[in-house]
C-alpha cells in the first residue's frame, strides 16, 4: 500500500522558522521576557535574536519595549494578542499535520485539517 505525501505543513511561515518559532514558544509560556531571558532561553546571538524580534515585531506578533533598569538599559518583549492566536493556530496546524501524518505515515487519503485564522 503507497502513501501519498502530505507537502508542506500549512503554518504562518513568519512563525515556522526555527529561531522565530524558538522564540514565539518562549514568549507564549511567559507574559514577558527581557533580552538576556531571551538569549538563554533560545540559544540565540544577539545579532540573531535582534534581527528575529524584528521580523516578529513588525509582523505584529511582538511588542517590544526599551527601558532602564536603574541607569541600565532593559529590553522587554511579550507577545501582541495577534502574537498569541497566531502561536496557538500554528500550534493547532502543526498537531493537525502530525496526526495526518500518524504514526506509519500518512494514508492516501490524508490532507491536514486547516484551522480558521
Amino acid at each position: 500500500m503507497s502513501t501519498a505525501p502530505l507537502g508542506p505543513p500549512p503554518v504562518d511561515p513568519l512563525i515556522h522558522a526555527p529561531a522565530r518559532l524558538s522564540i514565539m514558544a518562549t514568549l507564549a509560556a511567559v507574559e514577558e521576557a527581557d533580552f538576556r531571558y531571551l538569549l538563554h532561553a533560545t540559544g540565540l546571538t544577539k545579532g540573531n535574536l535582534s534581527a528575529h524580534l524584528s521580523k516578529l515585531e513588525a509582523g505584529g506578533y511582538v511588542a517590544i519595549t526599551k527601558t532602564f533598569r536603574g541607569k541600565v538599559p532593559l529590553t522587554l518583549c511579550r507577545l501582541t494578542p495577534q502574537g498569541r492566536a497566531a502561536f496557538e493556530r500554528y500550534r493547532q496546524q502543526m498537531m493537525a499535520y502530525l496526526h495526518a501524518a500518524g504514526p506509519e505515515g500518512p494514508s492516501p487519503d490524508a490532507t491536514p485539517k486547516e484551522v480558521a485564522p
